[in-house]
């Protein structure tokens, strides 16, 4: 274990952390809302803490093992989320406690949106770029960043970049070196914000609410500039550019990356989790409409825009809304909510369990049914004519397991905390798929639960957004051994 060379990088991506305090600073003092103070603060010991760290042992030069790339994820995102939290502690309005900011910090970074904070309307508007900047900073996930510029320091970053890509196939790159990886995938990610902000602004938002929402869109993040969320400009058209940019940063981004160096779509159509993602959601949306209109809640045009809108935004984990789906009949509120346990795209800035491995599960199943009638067969799972090999299959299985078994552990310490059923159900399930609009009471934000409940779902949006078995994995003894 090269803890010396763990200590220099994390002290170097805190030093590059503190620097994106320095946006909200300036925006700060444009609209002189007053909370410079608490960036500035942030930004120093942010900064002079990543350097008293990385300053001691910054000559050390050492090559990355896997065990040390999880190590190093694993401690940025946990002292990111809390270095994070600090102007949002010292930021006078919305006076969070150190359990809320960090709350708050950690839903932002994990690409969760679950918020804590009531009446964003009057917050400042740097403390609300923030929260934005923050969603959009995790949402390729800042690792990622850091491989296109470790290299230059004489770190590696393969370590880094497997411990952090999410899907069950970590080892497939888009181009033979690493860095070149590294800056596809955020070149890819830069121009679809740059669109999605351009298409918002044409749409009739302000500039600000434009980049900001952006930010959150792409990520598949879901804060707002609003309480009313996306329902608060109460434009079909900016509707139709959050659910189309939501659809496509659901999506695996090699598929993006594919299209773009080959000027085709051919490996949309031709990619089967793609083509099950899609299916996935046109009969959710189908059904959801179906529904609404049926059990007279809106009439066929709106059952139309708020249907297509609310499960686009839940099933790719978005959490964006311009209605308040958990107020819908019958089995709509549970049917979405279950949507976003799949998630997007292995490869995506989506949360859930992810839509290849609910695919491989599927198929696994079947294959099983197959055997009991041919026990002597070999029946392989395919995808895309392809067999996957067995080894994927366990990994997915494992994952689905462990999932299973800490979605249990931790509903059962909510419900020990004083949660209703209700309540802790779906406030685990969107902080462990990255979601953020609960059930019961956390519905609307998450302010008024207990403090120890938050604390069991920071730990379930960093298992979420890291993956669940990244996390785990600092946990068992053989990690530790020599």
């Amino acid at each position: 274990m090269n803890i010396v060379t763990t200590m220099r990088i994390l002290g170097i991506l805190l030093m590059l952390f503190s620097i994106t305090m320095m946006p909200s600073i300036l925006i700060s003092a444009l609209y002189k809302d007053g909370a410079h103070v608490a960036f500035i603060t942030g930004m120093a010991i942010t900064f002079i803490t990543g350097f008293v760290t990385w300053l001691p042992v910054r000559n050390v030069r050492k090559e990355l093992r896997t065990r040390d790339g999880f190590l190093v994820v694993v401690l940025f995102w946990t002292v990111l989320g809390l270095f994070g939290a600090t102007p949002l502690f010292l930021a006078e309005h919305p006076a969070l406690s150190f359990t809320d900011a960090v709350f708050e910090s950690v839903s932002g970074l994990s690409t969760t949106g679950a918020t804590v904070i009531v009446g964003l309307d009057s917050l400042p508007e740097s403390i609300l770029f923030y929260r934005q900047l923050l969603q959009w900073l995790g949402g390729m996930g800042i690792i990622v960043l850091a491989v296109a510029i470790l290299p230059m320091l004489g770190i590696g970053g393969m370590q880094l970049y497997r411990a952090e890509t999410p899907g069950p196939v970590k080892d497939n790159k888009l181009t033979p070196r690493i860095t070149e990886t590294a800056k596809a995938l955020w070149y890819i990610y830069l121009s679809l914000t740059v669109t999605c902000a351009l298409a918002y602004w044409f749409a009739g938002m302000s500039g600000f609410d434009a980049i900001s929402h952006s930010f959150a869109t792409v990520a598949i993040g879901g804060f707002s500039t609003h309480d009313a969320s996306i329902g608060y400009f109460n434009s079909p058209a900016i509707e139709l550019i959050a659910v189309a940019f939501m659809l496509i940063s659901a999506v695996n981004f090699s598929l993006h990356f594919l299209a773009w160096r080959e000027r085709s779509i051919r490996h949309y159509l031709h990619d089967p989790e793609f083509r099950f993602f899609i299916f996935l959601i046109s009969t959710t949306v189908l059904g959801t409409i179906a529904v609404l209109w049926l059990t007279q809640t809106y009439d066929i045009g709106i059952a139309i825009r708020h249907g297509l809108f609310e499960v686009v935004s839940v099933a790719t984990t978005t959490g964006f809304g311009v209605a308040d789906f958990s107020q819908w009949p019958s089995v709509l509120p549970f049917t979405l909510f279950l949507a976003a346990f799949v998630g997007g795209c292995a490869g995506s800035t989506g949360g859930g369990m992810k839509v290849i491995r609910i695919l491989l599960i599927l198929k696994q199943g079947v294959r099983e049914i197959k055997r009991l009638v041919h026990p002597s067969a070999i029946i392989p799972v395919k995808l895309g004519g392809r067999s996957v090999p067995d080894r994927v299959i366990e990994a997915v299985w494992g994952f689905f397991s462990v999932y299973l078994m800490l979605f249990v552990a931790m509903l059962i310490g909510l419900l020990a905390t004083g949660l209703d059923q209700v309540t802790a159900w779906s406030a685990v399930g969107s902080a462990l798929n990255n979601l953020g609009p609960g059930l019961g009471e956390v519905a609307a934000h998450y302010g008024n639960i207990p403090d120890v409940a938050k604390w069991i779902l920071i730990v379930a949006m960093l298992l979420g957004r890291l993956e669940i078995f990244t996390l785990l994995v600092l946990f068992t003894p053989m990690f530790w051994r020599r």
